[in-house]
C-alpha cells in the first residue's frame, strides 16, 4: 500500500516511521507546511537513509491541479491541521482513500471532508487508536449485559492538558451518562493518555482501560482504517463502526470454528 501523509509533527514523525517499518507499506511523500528541507526524504531524517521514502513536499506544491497524478497513493492519512482537508480535495475524485486524524473540526470543515465520500471511502476519528475505539464498543456490550451496574469513567493526562478528555465525553454520550457527573479528569505529569469505564457490580466490579504508551499508537490505528478502506466501497466511515464490525465479525468466525 503506497500511503501519503499530511502532517510532520511529533505525531506525524511517529506515524512516518510507523509506515516506513510497515513491510506492506511505502511511504511515497510527506505534505508539510515549512519548506526546509523540501523534497529530501523522511526517511534519511528518521535514520534510514537506504530506503529514500517520504519526499516533503509544501502545501504549496500539493495544491497543483496534477500533484495527485503526478505522485500516485493508495491512501492519505492525515496528521495535520483541519485544514488540510481542501488541500486533497482532488485526491478524492481519482479513488485515493482518505483516513484524517484530525482531533477538531469546524462545521463546515466536517461537511465539506463527508463530502469527499461521494468519490471514494473516507474515514475521521478524532482519537484513532484502537485500543479507545474497542473501548468504546466493549464498554457499550457491557452495558447491555449489565445494565443496573453503576458506571464511572476516569481519564488521565499529561498535566497542561485543560480540557475534558474528547474521548471520555464520547464515552459518556454513548453510555448515556451524565459528563458533568461520570467523567473524572487527572491531570499528573506526562500521561499520554488513560481511559478507564469502571462497571460497579454489588460483588464485583468491572474495569475496562485504555492506555496509550506511545503516540505510535495512532500510527497503528490510522493503517488499520487505510487497510480496510482499501477494500470498502465509497462512503464515510468512522473508527468506532469499523471496530464493531471487526469485533462482530470476529464472534461470528468463532462461532463456526467452534
Amino acid at each position: 500500500m503506497k500511503v501519503g501523509l499530511f502532517g510532520f509533527g511529533r505525531t506525524g514523525r511517529l506515524v512516518a516511521d510507523e509506515i516506513i517499518k510497515d513491510k506492506d507499506c511505502t511511504l511515497s511523500w510527506v505534505v508539510r507546511a515549512t519548506t526546509q528541507n523540501n523534497h529530501d526524504f523522511a526517511s534519511d531524517l528518521l535514520g534510514y537513509p537506504q530506503l529514500k521514502e517520504g519526499r516533503f513536499f509544501t502545501k504549496e506544491e500539493a495544491l497543483a491541479p496534477n500533484f495527485f497524478e503526478t505522485n500516485p497513493v493508495d491512501a492519505i492519512i492525515d496528521f495535520s491541521s483541519s485544514q488540510a482537508v481542501y488541500e486533497y480535495a482532488h485526491a478524492a475524485k481519482l479513488d485515493i482513500r482518505i483516513v484524517s486524524a484530525i482531533s477538531h473540526y469546524e462545521p463546515k470543515e466536517l461537511d465539506f471532508f463527508k463530502g469527499l465520500s461521494t468519490h471514494t471511502a473516507v474515514l475521521h476519528s478524532a482519537n484513532i487508536t484502537l485500543g479507545i475505539n474497542f473501548l468504546l464498543v466493549a464498554s457499550q456490550v457491557l452495558q447491555q449485559i449489565v445494565p443496573h451496574a453503576d458506571i464511572e469513567i476516569v481519564e488521565e493526562h499529561f498535566r497542561e492538558k485543560k480540557n475534558v478528555s474528547g474521548s471520555a465525553l464520547k464515552l459518556a454520550d454513548k453510555l448515556g451518562l451524565d459528563p458533568v457527573t461520570h467523567v473524572n479528569s487527572i491531570r499528573v505529569g506526562g500521561i499520554l493518555g488513560k481511559h478507564e469505564v469502571v462497571f460497579g457490580l454489588p460483588n464485583q466490579t468491572i474495569r475496562l482501560t485504555h492506555d496509550v504508551i506511545s503516540r505510535g499508537a495512532f500510527a497503528t490505528g490510522a493503517l488499520f482504517a487505510a487497510r480496510y478502506l482499501m477494500g470498502a466501497p465509497k462512503g464515510f466511515y468512522n473508527m468506532e463502526d469499523i471496530m464493531r464490525e471487526t469485533f462482530i465479525e470476529k464472534i461470528s468466525v468463532d462461532r463456526i470454528l467452534v
